[in-house]
């Protein structure tokens, strides 16, 4: 396949490409990403010399830009589109509201109408925030409506709402991943795990929101990746597949378990003022992707966060020019 895919320099879409040229290495990727602060070339760094992956830096809201990038594909076609390409901290969304309805809104609908010209798959990587916040029971389906709390997850929520409207209007082939909250390698040192471990390793506090009892389900960005490109190859058009680590934590338990992997007590942990409009609870059912697609996690806690915090010990060549 030859794909056009999106912000390929942020987190996820990083190890998506770095595996994608291990699993599929006959295949073709054009990165569009615009290297906003959170998308750092360095993180493909050790790829920019494979003969199938070429880089192209613009905006997805500009047709041309998108353009230009499929051009680098053989033949200039793409057989798909993978987006990742979006403004996704919750905290810059509420103070600045309007980029992320520019970047994740207009920058979709963009795509949409390119994939919608060329006749191509459009997959649109999306978030379980859309569904809102759950109680202390219950878990979030494919079915559950749409109730975005903050301006971040309204503006994923209306991409999501594009792309189920040019499958239905425009018959456009379309699938959404809606995944939970991801760790691993090259994530920028603003998210709570890799912002917990750099501070440790700095001698510093871990900042925890409000009392820390706002749940997460915690997956690792490999197994999230490997459920994209299932989705990818296999998905039914139209669907949308949940894809979560069934691996729920409080906020102050994640830290509580960084401090003892790293050495140290919990006098490292502070609480500070919590974040506006902050959901107590995501939890994924992600029954349909493991029955229609055969995805199952590889990583659980205990291998992935003790593995996670070595890459940083190992790398700090990498995140220290982004610590501010």
């Amino acid at each position: 396949m030859n794909i056009l895919v999106t912000g390929c320099c942020g987190f996820i879409g990083a190890n998506f490409v770095r595996l994608v040229l291990k699993e599929r290495p006959d295949w073709h990727i054009s990165n569009l990403d615009l290297l906003t602060y959170a998308g750092n070339r360095e993180n493909l760094r050790g790829v920019e010399n494979n003969q199938h992956y070429k880089f192209f830096q613009g905006n997805i809201t500009d047709e041309n830009a998108v353009q230009k990038a499929a051009d680098l594909l053989p033949n200039g076609k793409p057989d798909a589109i993978v987006h990742f390409a979006a403004e996704s901290h919750v905290d810059n969304s509420i103070k600045n509201p309007g980029v992320f309805v520019r970047t994740n809104v207009e920058g979709t609908m963009t795509l949409l109408k390119f994939a919608q010209e060329q006749k191509i798959r459009h997959l649109q990587v999306s978030t379980d925030e859309v569904y809102g916040s759950l109680g202390e029971t219950g878990f979030f389906t494919e079915d559950t409506p749409l109730a975005p709390n903050s301006p971040y997850s309204a503006s994923k929520a209306s991409a999501d709402l594009l792309v189920r409207a040019w499958h239905e209007t425009y018959k456009l082939d379309t699938v959404i991943t809606r995944c939970s909250n991801n760790y691993g390698p090259y994530q920028f040192p603003e998210k709570l795990i890799p912002l917990a471990v750099t501070n440790l390793i700095r001698d510093k506090k871990i900042p925890v929101y409000g009392k820390g009892l706002n749940i997460r389900d915690w997956l690792h960005t490999e197994d999230h990746c490997r459920g994209i490109l299932l989705a990818l190859e296999k998905g039914v058009a139209g669907r949308v597949y949940n894809i979560g680590g069934n691996n729920e934590w409080k906020n102050i338990d994640i830290a509580r378990e960084l401090v003892k992997i790293m050495g140290f007590d919990e006098s490292k942990i502070e609480f500070v003022t919590d974040r506006l409009g902050h959901d107590l609870r995501y939890a994924i059912d992600a029954t349909r992707i493991r029955t229609e697609l055969g995805w199952s996690p590889k990583y659980t806690f205990a291998t992935g966060l003790p593995e996670t915090v070595k890459w940083y010990k190992e790398n700090e060549v990498w995140w220290k020019p982004l610590i501010k």
